[in-house]
């Protein structure tokens, strides 16, 4: 699941055939004007402190921050970039995150995204972990419950953007709408991944584009050379760490595989990967089966990635884990995939996306995409915020403050939860 420009008469927008030169007939993304570290990481520090909701919810924070407000690049790059993020494993939220750093400010700037988007759920979970905070309470309160609401008027907002931008015509409105159904009736990463993949192969064959634009190439500042060593990188620690592992008989690099293979291996995002984890902690007798459920209803009170589940886990576990060694140790073995994955790849994507077909393909996937998104925005973040007509007025009045009022999305989260805790006197 990124910029968009000066359409063609909106009456030509009637036909596939004849508007289908809209989506790349628009200006070009921004200039990849450079960035500071600091500024990245405040900029992710903000996001990782407001962004509640789940993977769909921070694609539309990113978005919001990103595209429309600091302009970093345009719809088209952005929502190129959620397709390769969407088809590779891993925290899909946390790669593309990743990459807007790297195109703001090289590997710094990479590792500034990640650090600033991460660090606050996982120093929260770690807290839990070790008994210093009461998430219990926290997660059950009126705040939270307004915050989950301010997540439906986020995505509501980034699916209306989107949709405007990415199914200029019938044909691709017609590809959201399909995708949406599909995703509804397989609600799984099976679900998504065919959406996007029908998406592609429609408008690979079915999509005219009759002005191309040589101009939408966002630079990352990543070689093909560097990209191929990652990925290397990549296989072999997929393929050796267990097989260290097993050879020394040592359970640190054991569980340290086990994370990095759950962070290398899963679909889906932050809630299929739960499974994983608790087979490679609850049996083998690292924590129980009640510390390792009490740590997942803490994350759902958390704002971030959901894998930073791996940090309590690792706060939690004994020595010669436990603590901060091991919460910090875990959160950086699960990410690690994630983060050689999506920088090997985006050098040799950059190229591929320049071309006629691969382009025509891509509108079909951004179709698709807003469809993914639509459906993720009735389930699971509408049926897990909205309970009655206070909490859908809450939300319609936080999605007019965004979109028309144009209000900062963080004033409108803190309305949100302050509305939420009214609710709940």
């Amino acid at each position: 699941m990124e910029k968009f420009v000066a359409m063609n008469d909106p009456s030509s927008h009637d036909s596939e055939h004849t508007n289908s030169s809209v989506q790349y007939g628009e200006s070009p993304a921004p200039a990849n004007s450079r960035g500071t570290f600091a500024e990245v990481l405040l900029a992710f520090f903000k996001l990782g402190l407001t962004s509640f909701g789940g993977p769909v919810a921070h694609l539309g924070y990113f978005r919001t921050e990103f595209v429309e407000r600091r302009k970093w690049l345009n719809d088209k790059s952005y929502s190129d970039l959620v397709a390769l993020c969407q088809f590779l494993p891993g925290p899909a939220s946390s790669q593309v995150g990743i990459a807007l750093g790297l195109g703001r400010c090289g590997w710094r700037g990479a590792f500034a995204a990640w650090l600033g988007f991460t660090l606050p759920s996982a120093i929260a979970l770690i807290l839990f972990a070790i008994g210093v905070s009461q998430w219990a309470v926290v997660a059950q309160s009126g705040v939270i419950h307004g915050l989950k609401i301010a997540a439906v008027a986020i995505v509501a907002q980034a699916v209306w953007g989107m949709a405007k931008s990415l199914c200029p015509d019938r044909l691709r409105a017609g590809v959201a709408i399909a995708g949406a159904l599909l995703v509804l009736a397989v609600p799984s990463a099976v679900g998504q991944i065919t959406a996007i993949v029908v998406g592609g192969v429609i408008g690979y064959s079915m999509l005219k584009l009759n002005q191309l634009s040589t101009t939408q190439h966002h630079d990352y500042g990543v070689s093909k050379g560097t990209g191929a060593a990652l990925l290397g990188i990549f296989v072999i620690l997929l393929v050796m760490l267990p097989l260290i592992g097993l050879w020394i008989h040592s359970p640190i690099v054991t569980v340290l595989s086990d994370f990095y293979q759950a962070g290398a291996l899963v679909f889906g995002g932050g809630h299929v990967v739960l499974p994983l984890l608790q087979t490679s902690v609850v049996p083998s007798g690292w924590i129980s089966n009640e510390v390792f459920l009490a740590g997942y209803g803490a994350a759902q009170a958390v704002p971030g990635p959901l894998f930073t589940f791996a940090a309590y886990l690792g706060a939690a576990m004994p020595s010669p884990f436990g603590g901060w060694i091991g919460g910090l140790a875990l959160l950086m073995a699960i990410f690690l995939p994630a983060y050689l994955l999506v920088v090997g790849t985006l050098p040799y994507w950059e190229t591929l996306r320049q071309r006629v077909a691969v382009q025509k393909a891509m509108a079909g996937v951004n179709a698709a995409v807003v469809g993914v998104l639509g459906a993720a925005l009735y389930d699971p973040v509408w049926t897990s915020a909205i309970n009655s007509k206070a909490d859908f007025g809450i939300a319609l009045t936080a999605f007019g403050l965004l979109v028309y009022a144009r209000l900062s999305p963080v004033l409108v989260v803190l309305l949100a939860a302050f509305a939420g805790w009214l609710l709940l006197l």
